[in-house]
């Protein structure tokens, strides 16, 4: 009644240890039938393993398998990597936190198309899982079936991502020197996520983070809320809040909030020119700034009962100004908010200087004489090329008879000394 007797006992707590729909297939595989859970175990790895408690048996540390934690993003894939440095000859196999077998070696025993192999030899075992769900996380056994089983674990992390935060609170404008609040919530995120407050550019402080528990037990719902008084300067601004996370990695998820401040008016009166003088047109532009806008627009003089009238929208206009048109003026730029006066003291300067008009008539007449001078310098080039090409001398011609006109070359004489051929004689040219 030795180990021998036992064998059919194992055999039968062998069988009834494999899960159910599974049979034992030739090769002394567990094989999985309908159901979508199996472990690939060899027979003779499963009858080793009912004895690993034996004290007779050692095993040495190298054949030991070591693996690490991982923390993922949900929708994010995770890889896990089991090594050992002594195998025994016998295989590494990963199983998932429900103590269901993923891979036992290079084999797959369980239907889930986002497992995948990565690696596998006698010393590693690596799987990736692929759109990592919150269900996934939990702690996953890598073990090898020496006597006895050695097992090591990896506790896989799922993050959630929080969603984009939602502010409320804000219903419409809101008047100068009120209180304005403001919430903000942002669910989904796991482990909870914190909120922050900043108008612009400036930090708001707000209340706390409050947590609470989504209902599917797993992530969590952040909210928080914000106070501040509101002045002329926030009308237009932006209040945001951001959700800070691991999960995001430094990425921002924030939202914002545009508010709307209404305020009493101002005004200023910007003249055009700026320095105007005894003659000129002068605009007295009343520029108003308010939220709503103003609309109404009242100019006074000091020292002036009535009202002045404008003839340009706000502008007051003066035709042709006087050094009587100097004073303080007052324009009044009326909301429904409120009104407020501006003023402006106007200095009427003398008359901008009149250009001298001997200086003008001097210009002229310098510009006349050099005309001149151009013209008769033109008239003299043109004269003296003439004389060189046709110099003084003269033919004489005695005019007695038209048959007895004298030879050329002895009719030729000097214009400054030839003699006189009587008063019939003709003098030519050459």
């Amino acid at each position: 009644m030795g180990a021998p007797s036992a064998l059919p006992l194992l055999l039968l707590l062998a069988c009834s240890w494999a899960p159910g729909g599974a049979n034992l297939s030739q090769d002394g595989y567990w094989q999985e039938q309908d159901l979508e859970l199996g472990t690939l175990a060899p027979l003779d790895e499963a009858l080793s393993s009912t004895v690993w408690s034996s004290p007779d048996m050692l095993a040495s540390q190298d054949s030991q398998p070591w693996t690490s934690d991982e923390t993922v993003v949900a929708g994010g894939t995770v890889v896990l990597k089991c090594q050992v440095k002594d195998h025994e000859d016998s295989s590494l196999q990963w199983s998932n936190p429900a103590q269901q077998t993923l891979y036992f070696g290079e084999k797959r025993a369980l239907r889930d198309n986002r497992i995948q192999l990565v690696s596998s030899t006698p010393h590693e075992l690596s799987i990736s899982i692929s759109n990592v769900a919150l269900a996934d996380e939990g702690e996953y056994t890598c073990s090898i079936f020496t006597m006895p089983v050695r097992t090591a674990k990896s506790l896989v992390t799922v993050l959630g991502i929080p969603q984009k935060p939602i502010i409320t609170g804000y219903k419409s404008s809101l008047r100068e020197k009120e209180t304005a609040t403001l919430n903000c919530q942002s669910s989904g995120s796991k482990p909870a996520a914190q909120l922050t407050w900043r108008k612009g550019d400036k930090e708001l402080h707000g209340d706390q983070t409050r947590v609470q528990e989504d209902p599917n037990g797993k992530t969590f719902t952040v909210s928080s809320s914000v106070s501040f008084q509101v002045t002329r300067e926030d009308d237009g601004a932006s209040i945001v809040c951001s959700v800070n996370h691991e999960s995001l990695k430094g990425a921002d998820r924030s939202t914002s909030q545009r508010i709307e401040v209404l305020y009493t008016p101002t005004a200023l009166i910007r003249p055009e020119p700026a320095h105007p003088r005894e003659g000129q047109k002068l605009l007295l532009h009343c520029e108003g700034r308010g939220n709503p806008v103003p609309q109404q627009y009242l100019w006074v003089k000091e020292g002036s009962e009535p009202p002045l009238k404008m003839t340009q929208e706000s502008a007051l206009i003066f035709p042709f100004l006087n050094k009587s048109d100097s004073g303080t003026y007052g324009c009044t730029a009326t909301s429904n908010m409120g009104s407020y006066t501006a003023y402006f003291t106007l200095n009427v300067n003398d008359p901008s200087p009149v250009p001298s008009s001997s200086s003008t008539y001097h210009a002229i007449i310098g510009g006349i004489v050099a005309f001149i001078v151009f013209l008769l310098l033109i008239l003299l080039i043109f004269l003296g090329h003439y004389l060189i090409r046709h110099k003084g001398t003269y033919l004489t011609h005695e005019a007695k008879g038209s048959d007895d006109a004298p030879d050329a070359d002895t009719a030729i004489i000097n214009a400054e000394g030839g003699q006189s051929g009587g008063d019939d004689k003709k003098e030519y040219f050459i």
